[in-house]
């Protein structure tokens, strides 16, 4: 299993790439207000931040940017939710589109079983069943 990660730059695109993920079979998508720390810095009012609590106040007024997180069963689910986003927000290699990353899970637990299953074919059931000589 992967988890995945998509800090998507612009949230006017967020319904758009849910539901193509939502096509390509993946749910169960947590959704988090996200800034980073240029955005942040830039909002930052200069010689008031200490004051009042005013810099963390206005820093929430424009968080910017959606994390969504998931797990996915494999880097076939991953792939294909690369390319769905891409076809929303254009090539991630250029700016203001978004950020995805992937890695493998050694331990999880609380996912539905058909997601916590290998499939016919995975790496983890193919290891499985070299070592029991099948």
């Amino acid at each position: 299993m992967q988890m995945l990660m998509f800090v998507l730059d612009n949230p006017d695109h967020l319904d758009a790439v849910l539901d193509a993920w939502q096509e390509v079979g993946v749910s169960g998508v947590t959704i988090i207000e996200s800034s980073g720390l240029y955005r942040h810095q830039r909002q930052r009012p200069v010689g008031a931040r200490y004051a009042f609590g005013l810099a963390r106040s206005v820093s929430r007024l424009d968080a910017g940017h959606y994390t969504l997180l998931v797990i996915v069963p494999d880097v076939a689910t991953v792939e294909a939710c690369l390319a769905a986003a891409e076809g929303i927000v254009g090539d991630l290699a250029e700016p203001d589109t978004g950020v995805l990353a992937a890695w493998e899970l050694s331990v999880v637990k609380g996912v539905p079983q058909d997601l916590a299953q290998p499939k016919r074919g995975d790496a983890a059931q193919d290891e499985s069943e070299s070592e029991r000589g099948t």
